[in-house]
């Protein structure tokens, strides 16, 4: 990534010239419970870019501090991600269960000094007694006496009680106008097996509280997190200044990532996979990392766009067509030239003989020679896209149409002869005559030819599927969903189209899995790393008028 300065390395900066820190050392904690996705890139290469710039370190933690839907598989899925992206973390991967005794540890300190208490209210209660900024929170278990909180607190642990009938609260401000500090619960009892710990835990530290103690213990100088955490800041500093741990670090917010047409919402994407609704969360509509991956975006596209977008203080909403330049702007440098007929219509050569095959020279990159070039067969019989013909053309239309004349792509001008139909009146194949002075760019004897089209021999193509896709969602700005609707009410119908048996280049049958390539006039395509006989579009040529 380019080395760009914001306010978060401003105030490093700073840090460091006054001698109030050393060395930067941050941390990256996400949830395994689901995928990466690229809202959480965006935090990701903060947290690892603002490591890797200062010389400093970057932990990998897993915040599995909530059992209920947590899993391996998502953990592996994480760190591959990580990787794609080119960050890597060392011997410093944690889970946040790691300290679950000091967690505990901690909690009786804080209930020994009189900063904690076991409390009854059910959660109903708790919102009932919750207050108001006139009026402060209630809880009639407040002054209960600290041996009373520990041996309560200690049976908790041992499962005695069921859930939902104590939680242990920090002891703060009942009448803040924080109400993240109006004696926040720090403990629940849940009776669910952990993915690491099994049954040894049945009561489970909340992340308010766990967070800060980790980053402690870690030696994290700074935990650099989205703008919502911005409120429980203090609540972060309560908890350091508050128990024994030996060291302080700094908690620093920035804008989360919104982008157009995209739901960043973990239960939303977790629910679209659950529903069916999209083939899981490596589907190529996602905007998981393994999704955007598969659809065949790189890891430094997605670096570069995370550049672009920069680091704010305030949310904005990001253009998606930001991201989809990123992945062009590459893949124009990058990729190989193929030809693909989406909707093939044969068109048979008549002036050209039945048993001759020719071989033209087309470059594999047309700005870099380097990339040296290839030969594609011609035959008599040969594929056109159907939209490079009209019976009936539009004006200024300069591809094949009755009577007219298009020079192939690298090859040969032809004329448009007969159009013969199949019974329910759909094109079965066109005749034309070729003028065989021509190929390979060769004069026109003055004619004046304006369109020119690509074309495949029939005999040496291969069909493949190709998937089209758009966006998910057909609603602009997500964070303004209208009252009353749900997300899933502005699914896009059009996000995945299948065109059956197209025709391609015969070479990129032996194109490998995830491989991209620009097919000319169309866009961008990757072969499917899931469904070998399958294409997916990555980007368009240009951007969309439409969007």
């Amino acid at each position: 990534m380019e080395e760009t300065s914001n306010f978060i390395h401003d105030i490093i900066d700073e840090e460091l010239s006054t001698g109030k820190v050393t060395k930067v050392h941050t941390r990256f904690p996400p949830e395994p419970n689901g995928y990466l996705h690229i809202g959480h890139c965006k935090a990701l290469v903060i947290d690892f870019g603002t490591a890797q710039k200062y010389g400093g370190l970057c932990n990998l933690r897993m915040d599995d501090t909530n059992p209920a839907k947590e899993d391996t598989e998502y953990v592996d899925a994480i760190k591959e991600d990580i990787h794609w992206l080119g960050f890597d973390w060392g011997d410093r991967f944690y889970y946040g269960s790691d300290y679950f005794d000091k967690d505990y540890e901690f909690a009786v300190e804080l209930i020994k000094k009189g900063l904690a208490y076991v409390c009854e209210l059910t959660p109903d209660q708790m919102d009932e007694y919750r207050g108001d900024l006139q009026n402060p929170a209630r809880s009639p278990w407040r002054d209960r006496p600290v041996e009373e909180s520990l041996d309560l607190f200690e049976r908790m642990k041992n499962g005695e009680f069921p859930e939902g009938k104590y939680t242990l609260r920090a002891k703060i401000d009942l009448s803040s106008g924080n109400f993240w500090m109006r004696d926040p619960v720090l403990y629940r009892i849940k009776y669910v097996e952990h993915h690491r710990q099994g049954t040894k835990w049945c009561i489970f530290p909340m992340y308010d509280f766990a967070h800060p103690i980790q980053d402690a213990l870690e030696g994290i100088t700074h935990s650099l997190c989205s703008l919502e955490y911005e409120i429980h800041r203090p609540l972060y500093n309560w908890v350091v200044e508050n128990v024994s741990v030996p060291h302080t670090p700094r908690q620093i917010e920035f804008a989360r990532l919104n982008i157009t047409n995209t739901v960043l919402s973990k239960r939303f994407l977790r629910s679209m996979v659950e529903s069916g609704r999209v083939d899981g969360w490596d589907d190529p509509r996602m905007p998981t990392l393994c999704g955007l991956r598969r659809r065949g975006y790189t890891g430094s596209s997605i670096l570069d766009f995370c550049s672009r977008i920069g680091v704010a203080k305030s949310d904005s909403l990001v253009d998606i067509r930001l991201l989809e330049s990123c992945i062009r702007d590459e893949l124009n440098e990058t990729a190989p030239r193929r030809v693909a007929v989406f909707n093939p219509i044969k068109v048979i050569i008549d002036n050209y003989p039945q048993d001759k095959t020719e071989e033209f020279e087309l470059p594999n990159h047309p700005q870099h020679p380097e990339m040296g070039s290839r030969k594609v067969k011609f035959t008599r019989e040969i594929y056109i896209d159907a939209e490079d013909f009209s019976e009936v053309p539009p004006p200024k239309f300069f591809r094949l149409k009755p009577e007219g004349e298009v020079r192939l792509m690298g090859a040969y001008i032809i004329k448009c002869g007969e159009v013969v139909k199949n019974d329910d009146g759909s094109i079965k194949e066109i005749h034309a005559t070729a003028d065989l002075e021509t190929s390979n760019g060769n004069p026109c004897d003055g004619r004046k030819i304006k369109g020119t089209i690509h074309w495949l021999s029939a005999s040496n193509s291969v069909p493949f599927d190709l998937a089209l896709y758009d966006n998910l969602l057909t609603l602009e700005n997500p964070s303004k969903l209208p009252e009353g609707k749900e997300f899933t009410d502005y699914l896009n119908p059009e996000s995945k189209k299948i065109i059956k048996n197209a025709m391609l280049e015969a070479c990129l049958s032996d194109a490998k899995p995830g491989e991209k390539f620009q097919f000319v006039r169309t866009g961008y395509f990757c072969r499917d790393t899931k469904n070998p006989n399958t294409f997916n579009s990555i980007v368009s040529l240009k951007e969309s008028k439409n969007k």
